[in-house]
């Protein structure tokens, strides 16, 4: 059996105000051309396909297209998790149909561990692997509430609830093995934030749980599967030095900060003994460009740019003594009649002089909702001793809102 690990798609994600549709649709044409030359008998989606919990409908289109394409090979599998990203109701509306075609969809964590264990069948309709797929598990669905509970107390409950879950769904996965005439692997999925986890700066990795990023250590995973395939964080990366434990991250670069670093899916062969596994290194469909320094240094690095011919989406960071005020106007006519296209442009010296009471080089748009409410409270403030509990109870409401599955009505 030929395995393929991907996550965190995040379709209809734009950067900076613009619409990056053809970069993803150029990603799942090339996805399943990978899917049809291989001959790749599984692929796991680790959650976080969409960007939204109500996803356009361009993004929609893009998805249903390829799970169409996809599907054409009567002996393939897809399994899809949600992620903390999408509508668990969104993704398990067309399940039923969708199981026809051997797209298995398990978009929220369910009570029963069966709903979450899948037998994966091969050509000859002889079981060949199951698959724990585990999607994110949300607070309400691991951890009952009490009165009273401190931070320390709610965040052993969720690492708990966890450790629980998992548990639960590997001994289903054993219980259906013993079933079988022969031993196959067991596969696990999930959607979660590894201790020792890497991140990169603007990837728009969410805060998953009450207190903090809340990293789970291994010891949280059951010992004996043979592949564990993760998604949410965005950079390629093992687990605990374990090849069987991987994040696959996000095969688009999120933001600028991500583009330096390479993109790949994860190519798992399970024949006799040990899984063979290897890197799949994704193309570049758009180029993203950081460009920084003084205004020669800038302007030196776009028309080099220009003369290679350059599509290149920019992000510029100026740095240079002079204040320059018209600094978009002389970037913009700089790049005019070539491919480039200049997203944003951050000028140091302007935002230190104008900007000098949020601190050099920041704007609003540095800043995420628990930046500016700590900022709120000194502003106010509010004694020392209160913050903590006043800033966990904030962040409470904004896990809430983004748990929250709208499209559920």
């Amino acid at each position: 059996m030929k395995l393929l690990h991907t996550s965190d798609w995040h379709l209809g994600r734009a950067l900076h105000g613009r619409k990056r549709y053809d970069e993803q649709e150029a990603f799942l044409d090339w996805l399943a051309g990978l899917i049809e030359s291989e001959d790749i008998d599984v692929l796991l989606v680790a959650g976080d396909l969409f960007d939204s919990s109500t996803p356009s409908n361009h993004a929609q289109q893009l998805y249903y297209r390829f799970l169409c394409r996809v599907a054409a090979s009567p002996n393939r599998h897809v399994v899809v998790i949600g992620g903390n990203h999408d509508s668990p109701s969104f993704l398990n509306a067309p399940r039923e149909i969708l199981r026809f075609l051997n797209i298995h969809i398990v978009g929220s964590a369910s009570e029963f561990p069966g709903d979450e264990t899948i037998v994966i069948a091969g050509a000859d309709d002889e079981p060949r692997m199951i698959v724990c797929a585990i999607p994110y598990l949300r607070d309400r669905d691991i951890r009952v509430a009490e009165a009273g509970e401190s931070i320390e107390d709610k965040e052993r409950k969720i690492i708990e609830g966890i450790r629980a879950h998992y548990r639960m769904v590997y001994e289903e996965a054993l219980s259906r093995r013993d079933t079988l005439e022969k031993p196959v692997p067991i596969v696990a999925m999930g959607h979660l934030y590894t201790e020792g986890g890497r991140t990169a700066d603007g990837d728009g990795v969410r805060e998953l749980y009450i207190g903090s990023l809340l990293h789970v250590g291994m010891d949280v995973f059951p010992e004996c599967i043979d592949y564990l395939a993760l998604g949410h964080l965005h950079i390629p990366q093992k687990v605990g030095g374990s090849d069987f434990i991987r994040y696959s991250g996000s095969p688009l670069p999120i933001g600028f900060a991500e583009a330096v670093q390479p993109k790949c899916v994860v190519l798992v062969e399970f024949a006799e003994g040990t899984p063979g596994i290897s890197e799949i290194p994704v193309p570049s469909f758009r180029e993203l460009k950081t460009l920084k320094g003084d205004w020669n240094a800038i302007a030196g690095a776009i028309e080099a740019l220009k003369a290679a011919g350059s599509g290149a989406w920019l992000e510029v960071l100026y740095e240079g003594d002079e204040i320059a005020g018209d600094l978009r106007l002389r970037l913009d006519e700089l790049a005019a009649g070539s491919g480039l296209e200049i997203l944003t442009v951050r000028n140091s010296r302007i935002l230190e002089r104008v900007l000098s009471r949020m601190g050099a080089g920041e704007t609003l748009d540095d800043l995420g909702a628990i930046d500016v409410f700590n900022r709120c409270l000194k502003a106010h403030e509010i004694p020392e001793e209160q913050r903590d509990e006043l800033l966990n109870a904030y962040r409470e409401i904004i896990l809430s809102l983004n748990e929250a599955d709208v499209m559920e009505q």
